[in-house]
């Protein structure tokens, strides 16, 4: 049987970033345990007079199925908003927020987790996650239903959409793009493309630019860009791509992308803009236009990300990749997403069907009549 070799290695690295990706998000046990957690709080909340029918939502990361685990600390960032369907501009944002706050207060649990953040509430739960509670009302200038935040000195609300964000992120993530049905071996790798293909490749674009973004930005954090911002970019390049795109397979799609992303930044030469599609008066760059060096910090870990996964494509052999994978993604994260390859060759070598294939390295027994085989190690040795 002929392969491909390209093909092979490119089927190999899905693979091991679908493993990866895997490793960074929360665990089916955490999920549940954050949903129970927040629909709590929620009833709590919902239950004082002056938050009469107000609900608790979840919203980031964890609605949009995009979770990256934190590299300096244990708990995961859960983000929710308490709607209040009653409020009105006339409610100062403080005073909202303080509302909140003492209702949380009056809870036995809740008052020994509880934090104070600059515009929302933070529940402390160590070693699992924290939750973040952002008050909301309505607003009335859009039509989409969005809603209206305080900003971060509590001085007026904000236009945000959170509801019809996670919508349209979703709507984007069902696109399939057109992928052309190559005629070569799949290496082992089926399970974890259709894993990806299950989850959703732009799901899986989003987490890796976010992990590699924590790693590049690991000493300097606060040029880091917002995920909110790498979210956006994504999102929309993935749309165009996946309407207008023929691939080979889901590394191109992954690397065009990638390329497109910054096709979506708008500079008039005095302002940045990322807007948000659902709602009017949001933007997303609003910090680059107040401290400059965010928009080339930006620019420059965008390019770094790119040539990093496009070397990735090109790497034979697992020494080489996962050291690549390391500078990349951090020696944990690589770790994690080698392993199963690393028990697969053992096993193979083991049961003699591990070969090392040219222009692949080493490759199990679907692929063992493209190379030369293996002999399995033994106590003394080969044998």
């Amino acid at each position: 049987m002929f392969i491909d070799p390209k093909a092979a290695r490119k089927a190999q690295l899905a693979e091991i970033l679908e493993t990866m990706c895997e490793a960074l998000e929360l665990t089916p046990t955490q999920s549940e345990e954050a949903e129970k957690r927040y629909n709590a709080v929620g009833r709590w909340l919902g239950e004082d007079a002056l938050l009469a029918g107000a609900w608790i939502y979840v919203h980031g990361s964890v609605a949009l199925g995009t979770t990256t685990k934190p590299l300096t600390k244990a708990e995961f960032d859960v983000d929710l908003v308490c709607h209040v369907p009653h409020g009105t501009r006339d409610i100062p944002p403080a005073i909202l927020k303080k509302i909140v706050g003492d209702r949380l207060k009056d809870h036995g649990t809740y008052v020994r987790l509880l934090e104070e953040m600059c515009r929302c509430w933070r529940l402390n739960y160590a070693g699992e996650f924290h939750m973040d509670i952002t008050p909301s009302i309505p607003n009335p200038d859009c039509g989409l239903g969005g809603e209206l935040v305080p900003d971060k000195e509590l001085r007026q609300w904000k236009p945000t959409n959170p509801v019809g964000y996670r919508k349209l992120f979703e709507q984007r993530a069902m696109l399939q793009p057109v992928l052309r049905l190559l005629k070569t071996e799949r290496y082992a790798a089926d399970g974890a493309v259709e894993r990806m293909r299950m989850k959703g490749v732009l799901r899986r674009i989003v987490q890796l630019c976010k992990r590699h973004r924590d790693i590049h930005f690991a000493d300097n954090t606060e040029l880091a860009p917002l995920s909110i911002i790498i979210t956006t970019l994504a999102a929309r390049s993935y749309e165009q791509c996946a309407r207008y795109g023929v691939f080979d397979d889901e590394s191109d799609l992954l690397i065009s992308v990638l390329r497109g992303m910054p096709g979506f930044i708008t500079f008039d030469g005095s302002t940045w803009w990322i807007p948000n599609e659902t709602t009017r008066g949001e933007n997303f760059a609003e910090k680059w236009n107040a401290k400059s060096a965010l928009a080339g910090a930006f620019y420059a870990w965008h390019g770094k990300c790119v040539s990093d996964l496009e070397r990735l494509l090109e790497l034979v052999g697992r020494d080489q990749i996962q050291k690549s994978l390391s500078d990349a993604f951090g020696s944990a994260a690589a770790s994690q997403a080698m392993q199963p390859l690393t028990d697969r060759i053992g096993s193979d070598r083991a049961a003699r069907r591990l070969a090392v294939a040219p222009g692949i390295g080493l490759t199990g027994a679907a692929s063992s009549s493209a190379g030369t085989m293996v002999r399995p190690n033994t106590f003394f040795g080969t044998d």
